[in-house]
């Protein structure tokens, strides 16, 4: 069931993940692809936290909040399993950017990761607005 309280922690979040969005872009025309990469992923992650918070779902691990997600929101078919590969692929490659010392993102790679933020972050708040006003219904938990 949908609350005041829900619907205010989906909107800060989602706004974060907008933000964050923002951030990758600024980074990606200044030619910073691995912190590019970085905002993209986290734009990604906020926008499903977003989602997770509208029925009081989140978790401490980022592998958690992708499982809750495929769980409640992609195997409902709220979601298109397209989203689902572009969150778990945005997170293999922030992994590697961030972590792996001899990964050297190039603006191909990172220009892709922040249009399929992009594209993810606009599907989220979509849906979000469906659900908020009716018109999806909220998945059983």
């Amino acid at each position: 069931m949908l609350t005041k309280e829900s619907i205010d922690l989906s909107n800060q979040r989602i706004n974060k993940s907008v933000n964050l969005l923002e951030q990758s872009k600024v980074l990606l025309e200044n030619e910073m692809f691995d912190g590019s990469i970085n905002r993209s992923y986290y734009s990604i992650f906020f926008s499903i936290r977003s989602i997770l918070g509208l029925v009081n779902l989140d978790s401490s691990k980022h592998s958690g909040v992708l499982a809750l997600f495929d769980k409640y929101f992609v195997k409902t078919r709220i979601f298109n399993k397209e989203f689902s590969k572009i969150a778990h692929t945005a997170f293999d490659i922030r992994q590697d950017s961030d972590y792996d010392d001899f990964f050297y993102p190039v603006k191909e790679e990172a220009n892709n990761q922040f249009q399929n933020a992009k594209k993810f972050v606009e599907e989220a708040d979509k849906i979000r607005f469906d659900i908020i006003n009716g018109k999806i219904n909220l998945p059983a938990i």
